[in-house]
């Protein structure tokens, strides 16, 4: 949501106050990118920030470095699709190794232009838009950075855009591009007639069976007002201290005003379905979102199976769900995750290797893995991480419960997603050291 809320102020005209944004550094470069696309940004303390557009894009005067920021990269392609102008993107050694083709491919078919300077797909790239055609756009994969980026295009495209969803992904860009005054109407259906859509790869038609329920999101080109935006507490970052209540013993520890979306919330959910002492209290409503403040206890954990069709709702907790399951008994599925294998890194790979080192049982497959876990957890491992956040800090919470330290190399890059991290979970009483 910080990083909508800064892209949407910047292609609006007037001011976006915002409260709450997420200070971390993948925010942060989203921030200078809205810089240098025109828009004055400015921070007025912590977590409040002011974000005066002019209306749209202007054409960059240096290369726009996401750093690590898979999410800023690929909306922010969307949102310049759509302006007459040149831009360049790039980011780290992480970054140039994601696929940006299932984001490019979409917005080349409605009009805009990308040269790769390396391999076809992968950072960095040069983009020429404006003069974009709306498409219609069944989605097969689930993926709200696609669906949210062919929506910002969609913005200054001719024509009405529509996305299907026959999963639902998460729903912060349509909700706020709403707030923003855009011309959007999302609708739920029970049937589907056969839809068609164009192969990216092949230019081929490919033709879509019916599907008994779907979600359906029309956007007309519309022009944005600045607005104020309230960023709630993000589950992603909430997982990891509440992890911690639920696996060390004697733990009890409370996040307040987490975002209750229920795309967002499959992780508690299947807490839940493995017998975590998790509750909700203080529901209510911030910024168009309801939020609620989630207390985990310690608790004997079992293993489960997760649903596949959960992980939209999810995707970014499946490391912090696999440190958890090690200390579940039984096995713990996880599969229909293939999306883990382009994150920052292998995910799925990295979580196996890591809790392997530590003694916990991992099956590792294709598109999932399976972890069967045990009332002791040896640790005493040092786990690479190829500078991941989540698998960092997901091994670090591990570790809190297991009978040896762990350590994780790179911790540096904890501060892309959760700058304040270790002194947190410091002030919680876990005792995380550098060496």
């Amino acid at each position: 949501m910080s990083h909508r809320a800064l892209i949407l102020g910047a292609m609006a005209t007037g001011t976006t106050e915002i409260e709450g944004l997420l200070e971390g550094d993948d925010v942060l470069a989203t921030a200078r990118a809205a810089e240098a696309f025109g828009a004055t940004v400015e921070r007025l303390g912590q977590g409040r920030w002011r974000v005066t557009g002019q209306g749209g894009f202007r054409t960059p005067t240096y290369v726009i470095d996401c750093g690590n920021a898979g999410t800023g990269v690929r909306l922010l392609m969307g949102a310049a699709a759509g302006y007459p102008i040149k831009a360049t993107f790039d980011g780290d050694a992480s970054l140039r190794k994601r696929p940006m083709g299932r984001v490019t491919d979409h917005l080349e078919r409605m009009g805009a232009r990308f040269a790769w300077s390396g391999a076809n797909g992968l950072l960095p790239a040069d983009l020429t838009g404006g003069s974009l055609s709306a498409i219609d756009h069944v989605r097969v994969m689930a993926s709200a950075q696609v669906k949210s980026a062919i929506l910002l295009a969609a913005l200054n495209a001719d024509g009405a855009t529509t996305v299907v969803e026959p999963v639902r992904s998460r729903d912060h860009t349509e909700r706020m591009l709403a707030a923003f005054g855009a011309d959007i109407q999302v609708t739920e259906a029970s049937e589907l007639a056969e839809r068609f859509d164009i192969d990216p790869v092949t230019n081929g038609t490919r033709r879509f069976p019916a599907v008994h329920s779907f979600h359906e999101i029309v956007l007309k080109s519309s022009k944005l007002t600045g607005t104020a935006v309230s960023v709630p507490g993000d589950p992603s970052s909430a997982a990891f201290p509440l992890a911690a209540g639920l696996i060390v013993p004697g733990s009890s520890v409370t996040v307040e005003g987490v975002m209750l979306n229920p795309l967002r919330t499959g992780l508690f959910q299947t807490w839940v379905d493995m017998g975590a002492d998790l509750t909700i209290t203080n529901r209510r409503s911030s910024g168009g979102e309801e939020v609620g403040d989630v207390t985990a206890r310690h608790s004997s954990l079992k293993g489960t199976v997760v649903p596949p069709e959960r992980a939209a709702s999810m995707i970014d907790e499946y490391p912090i769900l696999a440190a958890t399951a090690a200390f579940a008994a039984g096995a713990t599925v996880m599969r229909g995750i293939g999306e883990m294998r382009v994150k920052e890194s292998d995910r799925i790979a990295l979580m196996a290797a890591g809790l392997a080192a530590c003694g916990v049982t991992v099956e590792e497959e294709s598109e999932g893995f399976t972890v069967t876990g045990a009332t002791v957890v040896r640790g005493g491992a040092t786990v690479t991480t190829h500078g991941d956040h989540r698998i960092a800090m997901s091994h670090l919470i591990l570790g809190l419960a297991a009978e040896h330290a762990v350590t994780v190399d790179e911790p540096g890059m904890i501060a892309t997603s959760f700058p304040g991290f270790v002194a947190l979970m410091r002030g919680l009483g876990a005792d995380i050291a550098e060496t």
